[in-house]
């Protein structure tokens, strides 16, 4: 019998016969001496195929993508029907002011009780979110200029640690003094620009940002590609008066999901010094974990700002393929990436959403998107709409984790929700989940190997770390012919989940498959290669991706060392609104319990 096998269509599977296979990435966990001679010989001609070789067919890569015969055609990027429209939300206008935008989120929100914080110093931790800072702003508590000197004096404070843990990557404390300044002036003058002006906030290093370079976390990168003015996102959040801090740390080029970056060092989580961020995001998660800003931007390909979010404690929202423009973006012609913003809490993510949304000229003709909405959180009561709400979970895949503590956690918040709410919880079946891995591996890593190998041709290769060496070095054995059968079984998994959200509104998962992991000190000075561990972290994030759908994560507790847990709700296409009343609703049922990090900055007590 030859190798030869033929997948049913995507419509004649029978979910009923359907078998959950654990996930089980065959690859060694590489450091030091032995990882630097890994790569070496993964690049060395005859050698490197011989080891790829074998590591693609102990991942059954070239069974799913060379030896199977897939009915379905090619989908190259998302497509959806026309979707219903979502209820009890707030229509925004993506071709009106970010400012105007950012009015309509904050009457979305529930009624703003300053009290609660700043006349109640004994109060549980909580992170000051946006609306605290606007408060103290207008009433001459503080002014941003009096922030930004905190800020800037613990950044420099941060750049003296050795060895290196860098949370931002390029930083001018001249610039941020000047766009200090002029915020501050226009609160004493009684002008803001909107309740994001003066809020300070971190660009991921692949984002452009005046004044600053767009590296990707590498050392090189400035060096043939100039930034010529900010990216869209960005531009439209200057317009509102935010404050930009400077670029924040990433893994380089977004090859790696821990954060490690033996370029410039390694950002460290502020709930433990010893564990990684997560990543690729892991300047801005960490960023906002530590205190330093209410929110950052981060881009998201395959979980990055979803799961240094989980891991960091804080928010993570991954906005739905096509939704903004990506120009300006180091990733600005992928299919799976999307920039999104990491936030301290579900409202700030609004916020910020806000003013950054607006989809290109090109994907409003390609992808038709639903209008873009808000959920309308300011009515006190919103048992109506989490009421009928139906919440889909695929168990055999849910409990998937390292330790039980992660599962159980998300599920007790989901009990929590279903006793607050009223939700229907329902089981949904999804199949192959090792396809749709698969799929994803090699639709971003075919993108990323496309985007990089002039340079690399250019001698630029050699300039990359260890890790990315090695994941280009994978992506670059990938042919046209994988590549097609990736995007045709994109739209088989497509399928698959359109059909679940024809009886689900939302489907669950952890939004990682374990806590925070262990830095080696042997990984700081060239990297690793740790396959299992960027499994367990990625188990629940690709569908997001591949299919484009929105996702977040929001905290719903700790593990027994103290380590945050995140929940991920993953939405139908374009239901923004949907997932952020969710995550809105499991913040308030989850966040009494939330700890104060070991490295946190409390900015604006501070002043």
């Amino acid at each position: 019998m030859g190798k030869k096998r033929v997948m049913l269509p995507a419509k004649d599977v029978d979910l009923s016969s359907v078998k959950y296979e654990p996930e089980i990435v065959q690859a060694p966990r590489l450091t030091g001496f032995l990882f630097r001679l890994f790569v070496r010989l993964l690049e060395a001609p005859f050698i490197g195929s011989l080891l790829l070789t074998h590591l693609k067919k102990e991942n059954k890569i070239n069974e799913l993508l060379r030896h199977t015969v897939i009915p379905e055609e090619p989908m190259f990027k998302p497509e959806y029907p026309p979707q219903e429209k979502e209820h009890d939300v707030v229509v925004l206008d993506e071709d009106g002011k970010p400012e105007d935008r950012v009015k309509s989120a904050l009457n979305c929100l529930p009624h703003y009780d300053p009290a609660k914080l700043w006349e109640n110093s004994s109060a549980p931790f909580q992170y000051w979110k946006i609306r605290d800072y606007a408060y103290a702003y207008q009433f001459g508590k503080v002014t941003p200029s009096m922030v930004a000197e905190r800020i800037i004096s613990i950044i420099e404070e941060n750049g003296i640690d050795k060895p290196p843990t860098p949370l931002l990557l390029s930083f001018d404390a001249a610039d941020l003094r000047k766009q200090a300044a002029a915020s501050t002036q226009r609160f004493e003058e009684g002008n803001p620009l909107s309740i994001l002006d003066g809020i300070f906030i971190a660009i991921k290093d692949d984002i452009d940002c005046l004044p600053y370079p767009s590296n990707g976390g590498s050392t090189w990168l400035h060096e043939v590609r100039a930034v010529e003015k900010d990216a869209v996102c960005v531009s439209r959040l200057r317009s509102c008066g935010a404050i930009f801090i400077g670029k924040a740390n990433m893994h380089e080029f977004g090859m790696g999901t821990t954060g490690n970056n033996s370029n410039y060092g390694t950002a460290r989580n502020p709930h433990a010094p010893d564990r990684y961020t997560g990543g690729s995001s892991s300047g801005p998660a960490a960023i906002v974990a530590s205190g330093l800003c209410s929110a950052a931007l981060g881009t998201d390909g395959g979980g990055s700002v979803r799961i240094p979010s989980s891991l960091c404690g804080v928010v993570g929202l991954k906005i739905n393929y096509g939704r903004m423009s990506m120009e300006g973006c180091l990733c600005d012609s992928g299919t799976v990436e999307v920039i999104g913003p990491i936030a301290s809490s579900v409202e700030d993510a609004m916020l910020v959403y806000a003013a950054m949304l607006g989809a290109s000229p090109a994907n409003r003709i390609s992808m038709k998107p639903s209008t873009p909405c808000l959920p309308t959180l300011s009515f006190n009561d919103d048992t109506y709409a989490l009421g009928s709400l139906r919440i889909g979970i695929y168990t055999p895949w849910f409990n998937n984790v390292h330790s039980t503590e992660v599962s159980d956690k998300c599920e007790d918040a989901l009990n929590l929700l279903r006793k607050a709410h009223g939700c229907e919880v329902k089981e949904v079946v999804i199949p192959e989940i090792m396809e749709m891995r698969t799929a994803h591996l090699v639709s971003i890593g075919s993108e990323c190997a496309c985007s990089l190998n002039p340079d690399c041709e250019d001698g630029k290769g050699a300039k990359l770390t260890y890790d990315t060496r090695t994941s280009l070095a994978l992506f670059q054995t990938f042919t046209a012919a994988d590549y097609i059968a990736a995007q045709c079984i994109r739209r088989r998994i497509m399928h698959y989940f359109l059909e679940i959200f024809k009886k689900v509104d939302v489907i669950v998962t952890p939004t990682t498959g374990m806590t925070a992991p262990k830095i080696h000190p042997s990984a700081l000075k060239s990297g690793e290669t740790d396959m299992p561990t960027t499994g367990y972290l990625m188990r629940f994030v690709v569908p997001a991706n591949l299919l484009g759908f929105p996702a977040i994560s929001v905290p719903v507790g700790y593990d027994k060392e103290g380590l945050p847990i995140g929940l991920q709700i993953i939405g139908r296409p374009w239901a923004e609104a949907t997932i952020l009343r969710v995550a809105s609703a499991v913040e308030k049922l989850c966040g009494e319990s939330q700890k104060r990090p070991v490295s946190y900055y409390d900015i604006l007590r501070a002043n």
